[in-house]
């Protein structure tokens, strides 16, 4: 597991592109036969992959949870982004495709990840915020999780945000999470833009074409920086930053947030002419 800390947004302005991504790119999110992932001290978020190919894989804690089991005092969201697996929480099996989410609440001791099909092994994107109390799993395949369709063929940014780990989808304690789909011929996520200084924000890019990248913003309105994104790689957004991207061709993201409170339009949205 990498660590991230936390940066002052006064430093981060100062950072060139090799410590910018060293300070918020999560490059390796999925490595065949493992879970990897990475514990940023923003809001202690933890965020990575589990790729089941040909063993099944079991979320542990330890000494950098201060558990034994990783969900003790934490709560998880997770998108399967490829591929066919199950998901076991305490016994249970939850069969996943792609698109399917799985929320697992505070308390579970036993979490494991497996493949289905020898052909098509399931990539597993998980998402886990600090909990105060246990809410039930909850299988949410694509079909019912909350959609919301955004965006302008004019300003290349049609869209449609599935919202799964969510108020209008089932209860957690600060976790967030869904997934942003863009139609053929648009580029652009959320856009304008915003900052949100009471919660913490991570993108996971995939579906990106060969050959293609992502453009992500970053820092603050007055000091935006960029990092170029290739495909199934992660980024921290802090609290302080904004988030939004460009790519040379259409893709997917998951977004997972933590912080003060769940409301999904609660941001300071920033005018595209006021970005400097």
């Amino acid at each position: 597991m990498e660590i991230r800390y936390a940066d002052h947004p006064d430093d981060a302005k100062h950072f060139d592109t090799k410590t910018m991504r060293e300070h918020f790119l999560f490059e390796n999110v999925f490595v065949k036969d493992q879970i990897s992932l990475c514990y940023t001290h923003v809001d202690r978020m933890v965020f990575g992959g589990a790729f089941p190919a040909e063993k099944t894989l079991r979320l542990e804690g330890g000494k950098d949870f201060g558990s034994e089991v990783f969900l003790d005092r934490r709560e998880l969201g997770i998108i399967c982004i490829a591929g066919r697996g199950k998901v076991s929480a305490d016994g249970t099996e939850y069969a996943m495709k792609k698109g399917d989410g799985l929320y697992v609440g505070k308390g579970v001791k036993d979490l494991a990840f497996c493949a289905t099909e020898k052909n098509d092994p399931p990539k597993f994107y998980l998402a886990s915020a600090p909990a105060h109390t246990s809410y039930p799993v909850v299988f949410i395949p694509i079909e019912k999780a909350n959609p919301r369709k955004l965006g302008e063929a004019a300003t290349v940014n049609v869209r449609t945000i599935y919202q799964y780990v969510h108020p209008a989808v089932c209860q957690s304690c600060q976790l967030v999470m869904g997934m942003t789909i863009l139609e053929e011929g648009s580029v652009w996520n959320t856009m304008p833009c915003h900052t949100h200084e009471r919660r913490m924000e991570v993108y996971l890019y995939f579906d990106i074409k060969p050959g293609a990248v992502v453009f992500h913003m970053h820092g603050q309105p007055n000091e935006t920086r960029h990092i170029v994104m290739n495909n199934e790689q992660a980024v921290i957004s802090p609290s302080w930053s904004i988030h939004s991207g460009a790519g040379t061709a259409a893709y997917t993201f998951i977004w997972a947030m933590a912080g003060e409170n769940q409301t999904f339009d609660d941001m300071d949205t920033v005018l595209t002419t006021e970005l400097r």
